[in-house]
């Protein structure tokens, strides 16, 4: 049966042209459905562990909450702008960053920032067996046991790594995660809705300065909504700049269409609610070159 919020949900958008910007709720379970034009490339007819009829088009997750104290955190809820970031993973390049460490005789290592329930963590290690990924999110107790329970119910154990990181802190735990492979940092960063608190911004870029590997294919991919306000993103960009990253690619995008166009502050600042709700903001980050 429907859950009536889900049912609820669907019928705003549908009547009103409403966008939730959040699905389920905390301790509820939520079923995502890889788009059939995704699943269907990864899918391999010669593969039993990837063929068409197998589940493996699904990825189940508990919704997690936090201890009341964290709750501030606002991670009790699976935000569009991880779904969108599940949605397209091919925007990820992560068959060129594969590449791109295979010729250095390395697995990729992906890190995920803002992990939360763990969606497009958990995807990305079902679909690619040659990147590690390491799943973070603030260590809190209940949040990270729903978290790596979440890992475990979609069986990539074996290739996501659950760690407990607070932002601007020493990220040696990161990299340990890795068992005794030795890396200098991290090929692919990725988060979704991790924007929305400017107080947060500056201990989030020393996170990536102090985690990203120092090379010019390593690249940073942030996904995040304008329901909390362009300007808090427009600081974020500016900030990151300042501190040595570039920005190679920042994109307004249609939540459930194709439509996207640059981003410019002037634009999205003239959106109303409704409007805001509509789209996301794609952010590529990389190195400055000196």
């Amino acid at each position: 049966m429907t859950d009536p919020e889900d049912l609820l949900s669907d019928s705003l958008q549908t009547l009103y042209d409403y966008t939730p910007v959040v699905q389920s709720s905390a301790g509820r379970e939520f079923v995502y459905s890889c788009p059939e034009s995704q699943w269907c490339r990864f899918s391999s007819p010669g593969d039993p562990l990837q063929s068409r009829t197998a589940p493996l088009s699904t990825i189940t997750l508990r919704t997690p909450d936090t201890q009341p104290a964290n709750w501030p955190l606002h991670v009790s809820s699976i935000w569009i702008s991880s779904l969108y970031t599940a949605d397209h993973l091919d925007d990820l390049h992560l068959d060129h960053h594969i590449a791109s460490a295979a010729l250095q005789g390395q697995s990729l290592r992906l890190l995920e920032f803002g992990a939360g329930a763990g969606l497009p963590g958990i995807l990305i290690a079902r679909y690619y067996p040659k990147v590690r990924v390491v799943s973070s999110d603030y260590p809190d107790e209940v949040l990270i046991r729903t978290l790596v329970d979440n890992v475990g119910r979609n069986g990539v154990v074996d290739r996501c790594s659950v760690v407990a990181y607070a932002w601007g802190s020493d990220p040696s735990s990161l990299f340990s995660s890795h068992g005794n492979v030795e890396i200098s940092g991290f090929d692919v960063i990725v988060a979704a809705d991790t924007l929305w608190n400017p107080e947060l911004h500056s201990r989030f870029i020393k996170s990536l300065h102090l985690t990203l590997k120092k090379s010019p294919s390593a690249r940073v991919y942030l996904v995040a909504g304008l329901h909390t306000g362009c300007y808090t993103i427009d600081a974020f960009l500016r900030l990151a700049v300042d501190s040595g990253l570039d920005v190679e690619e920042a994109v307004e995008r249609e939540v459930n269409g194709n439509l996207s166009r640059p981003w410019c502050l002037e634009v999205a600042e003239t959106h109303d609610e409704q409007e805001r709700r509509r789209w996301v903001v794609w952010i590529v980050l990389k190195w400055k070159r000196v």
